[in-house]
């Protein structure tokens, strides 16, 4: 019979046993052994039925058992020790509190997803793998972090196969009450709720849970409540899933409702209020909007509260592509703000200029969150140096008139959290050479350039740790490929030969993402005969294990997985390459220890950064990938392995495949399989084995979130808290009026004259030229403006390349026809084709830079033409 209605009954914990219920709670355990391992011992066939879920464990263990535990003197001492681990954690001084400086008292990171254990499913790939490991080396680092972000009732989807391999989705329902989260209760015991607006004079409500990880809280916005109508309760229902105004509300309730969350939770507990805030990606991006509200409620105008609220943005953008950004209709946007919905009090063509594509090349009815994210931020970055170069050229059409290495977007290096996704066995060996604090510290905060004490590790003690990390993630295959037949209709009887995919004495390589069709799932199938050679080679195999979902509307990616899990369905290679449906955080702890090369092969520069690689490298794992994301930057032959690429303007996208295709069959065959296979004289693959050492000592401290995390820090939260304190309303509303005046006045400003000493076109290394430049300023004064210098190589095409600039000095006051004269040196620091060309920008003390208004006076055609700018 079917329940008419679902509870949670909880167990009563004995008094002895109750710490459990608080380490069951604080998400720590997701990384932290010990903690696990106490869990485990609770009852390791129901921690096993929980898949490693303490709040599902304790709900499930017998009474009887719980008994015995609160009378078993060796648990208790256990379970004291991992208590005061946690309380210690908690509150003890860590990194950031032995930082000089007035670094920011809170800060609010807001995403769209986060990705902090399987056993909270509210992820579906990078992006949330991303800010869940954000989370948790924050916490690691003592990092004030407030998270914000929704709780999907129905998570992302399971996946599952079809007999002919066709991906199938379901979609289980969560129950909070069942998951790692409390409520957030008011003082009074009531539930802590947000509302929006709806047009019509309707409400979405939200209930706001808590989910504590480390010393970081997470607030997660969930609006099936009973206060809801039945549409706006499925707001929160599925992650990436719905229409145009489905996603919309749910980006609202992220932005603004996460604001009103936070303000919510720090007058509930009274933890700081941040000083920065975080949007990571341009989902969250309404939550400037609502700072601007609050600012306009307390007395300023819209103007000044831009500034204010710009000065404590940070944006990270992880889209390499216009296609991967959210974009909606003018008309849309405009019925859900204003008098009769939400904010009100704020002209709604207000908050559609904050959006719209109003720039060369943009779709000016389009209401764009990225291009919003960016005008509400005062500091924006990409993921890796490639993909800061490539979101500078994408957003470029924000800052006319400046060179897309100027745009004011920087980059930082996405980083994995160790302590996450480094195997228990890689740990051991590692706290065996230093001891476990230090290795804790390692793995955690970071710090230092290289692990040099991997050095002293034996060769063949790596080389039977990567054996033993292989034999398990067989192990794990063959239990994962069963259970997947057997869904896909199979019998017993057709599943003997499960038992022997893969072997844990063969070359394994990983591939395991979402699949996108840049991400080229399908690359390695280009020359099927070919490939089956790779597999089959009676003396250097390869084996395969691969992974991924397809977004549930991609027909093309379900497409592509068909076809790969077709492949690998013939008998003749299914032991050797194998798909795995419902990829998850919890295989992937599994997948990447276990392989000896991890694949990655996208359409490059469309891989923003790809962290999987990184947590691959940090359990010894060598990388084989295209130049892209993160491995274009640190890629080292030591390190694994560069496909390389045919991204020529010329090249069809199928030529491409082809060429590179063939380039990844040649590196297996003549480079890697060798390499792998080739034994020295001690019995081991010697060079192998160097180049494991090698990742694990130098990459493996650049990939750490602890590293990445810090550098926020240092250059983006603290310059924004710095910022946010400078902003007072006087100074936010003299800032807002000079940019006002300054966007009046500048038609009247240009460069009027240029003349320099050089008497002839050519001239020495090392020689100085006096410029003197005449510019009208209009109704500007000098102090409103900078004059530089920008000098440098020159293309074939006059273009400066690597430019340096030089602010030039005014000398004397304005001639009769208003001009002002500046002046200043020009060093020829290099030889070859050299430019120069001086511009104007707008000069003030509050501005990030000088770009950040995009207004910039250059000298006119006739002008470069008469001072023959120009040195060869």
């Amino acid at each position: 019979m079917k329940a008419i209605r679902r509870l949670t009954v909880r167990p009563v914990l004995p008094d002895p046993l109750r710490p459990l219920s608080d380490l069951a709670r604080n998400l720590r355990w997701s990384w932290h052994p010990e903690t696990r391992d106490l869990f485990h011992s609770v009852d390791p066939e129901c921690w096993t039925a929980s898949g490693g879920d303490p709040v599902r464990l304790l709900g499930t263990v017998r009474p009887a058992r719980l008994a015995e535990l609160a009378e078993d003197r060796r648990f208790l001492r256990r379970l004291t020790a991992v208590a005061y681990d946690l309380d210690h954690y908690m509150t003890g001084d860590r990194w950031y509190q032995a930082q000089s400086g007035r670094l920011p008292a809170a800060v609010a990171y807001f995403s769209p997803e986060f990705g902090i254990t399987a056993a909270l499913p509210q992820y579906s790939g990078g992006l949330g793998i991303l800010a869940g490991d954000h989370l948790k080396a924050a916490s690691d680092l003592g990092v004030p972090l407030v998270g914000v972000g929704l709780l999907y009732r129905h998570g992302y989807f399971r996946q599952s196969l079809s007999r002919d391999g066709w991906q199938q989705e379901h979609y289980p329902v969560l129950d909070p009450h069942e998951l790692p989260l409390a409520p957030l209760k008011e003082r009074d015991g009531t539930p802590a709720h947000v509302a929006l607006a709806l047009p019509g004079g309707r409400e979405l409500r939200a209930r706001v849970w808590l989910a504590q990880v480390g010393r970081v809280p997470l607030l997660l916005l969930d609006s099936d409540v009973e206060e809801n109508d039945p549409g706006e309760r499925g707001v929160t229902d599925r992650l990436y899933g719905g229409g145009s105004e489905h996603r919309l509300l749910q980006e609202m309730l992220l932005g603004i409702g996460g604001v009103r969350a936070v303000r919510t939770y720090c007058r509930i507990t009274g933890h700081p209020a941040p000083e920065v805030f975080h949007t990571n990606e341009g989902h969250a991006g309404f939550l400037g909007l609502e700072r601007i509200a609050e600012l306009c409620d307390a007395g300023s105008d819209f103007g000044s509260a831009l500034e204010a609220v710009r000065a404590g943005t940070v944006f990270t953008t992880h889209t390499p592509v216009p296609a991967g950004i959210d974009r909606f209709d003018r008309e849309l946007v405009a019925r859900h703000f204003g008098p009769d919905a939400e904010l009100p009090r704020i002209e709604v063509e207000r908050v559609l200029r904050l959006g719209m594509e109003t720039y060369p090349g943009g779709e000016p009815n389009l209401f764009n969150m990225a291009v919003m994210g960016l005008r509400l931020a005062q500091r924006a970055n990409g993921v890796s140096v490639l993909h800061g170069g490539v979101s500078r050229g994408m957003f470029a059409g924000l800052w006319p008139g400046f060179d897309a290495d100027e745009v004011p977007i920087t980059s930082v290096t996405n980083g994995v959290h160790a302590p996450t996704w480094v195997a228990p066995e890689v740990f051991r060996l590692g706290a065996r050479q230093i001891g476990v604090q230090r290795a804790e510290d390692a793995l955690a905060v970071g710090g230092s350039d290289r692990w040099d004490s991997v050095a002293d590790i034996p060769d063949r003690d790596i080389w039977e740790l990567r054996r033993t990390l292989r034999a398990q993630l067989v192990e794990e295959v063959r239990e994962r490929l069963r259970a997947s037949w057997r869904q896909r209709g199979a019998g017993t009887a057709e599943l003997g030969w499960i038992d022997d995919a893969l072997d844990p004495d063969v070359l394994t390589i990983g591939f395991a993402r979402r699949v996108p069709s840049y991400k080229r799932l399908t690359l390695m199938l280009r020359d099927r005969e070919r490939l089956t050679e790779l597999l089959l080679h009676p003396e250097r195999p390869i084996q395969i294990v691969v992974a991924g979902k397809a977004h549930p509307a991609d027909d093309g990616g379900k497409r592509l997985v068909q076809e790969l899990v077709r492949f690998a369905d013939d008998a003749r290679v299914r032991h050797r390459i194998v798909f795995l449906p419902d990829y998850g955080m919890a295989m992937a702890q599994k997948l990447y220890p276990g392989c000896d090369i991890w694949l990655n092969n996208p359409l490059r520069p469309l891989e923003a950064c790809g962290t999987s690689g990184m947590k691959a490298a940090l359990n010894g794992c060598l990388n084989l990938s295209v130049l892209d994301g993160w491995w274009d930057e640190w890629y080292q032959p030591d390190f694994g392995w560069a496909i390389p690429t045919a991204d020529g303007a010329g090249t069809d996208p199928d030529r491409r495949d082809a060429i590179e295709a063939d380039a990844l069959y040649d590196l297996l065959e003549q480079r890697i399989t060798p390499r792998f296979y080739e034994r020295g004289a001690s019995g081991l693959p010697d060079r192998w084995l160097e180049m494991v050492r090698r990742t694990l000592s130098l990459l493996g401290p650049k990939v750490l979130a602890g590293r990445m995390v810090r550098e926020y820090v240092e250059r983006l939260y603290t310059p924004a808290a710095e910022a946010h304190r400078a902003m007072d309303p006087d100074s936010a509303r003299g800032l807002a009026e000079w940019k006002a005046r300054v966007r009046a006045a500048w038609p009247g400003v240009s460069v009027d004259h240029v003349e320099t000493s050089a008497a002839t076109a050519s001239a020495e290394l090392g020689t100085t030229l006096a410029l003197r430049v005449r510019v009208k300023l209009g109704d500007l004064a000098p102090e409103d403006v900078e004059v530089q210098a920008v000098s440098g190589r020159v293309d074939s095409e006059d273009r400066i390349t690597d430019a340096a600039r030089t602010s030039l000095k005014p000398v004397g006051g304005p001639d009769l026809e208003g001009r002002w004269a500046y002046e200043g040196p020009l060093a020829l620091d290099r030889t070859g084709p050299f430019g120069y060309t001086v511009r104007v920008l707008p000069a003030h003390r509050l501005l990030a830079s000088g770009v950040e208004t995009g207004l910039v006076a250059v000298p006119s055609g006739d002008l470069v033409e008469a001072a023959g700018l120009l040195m060869r």
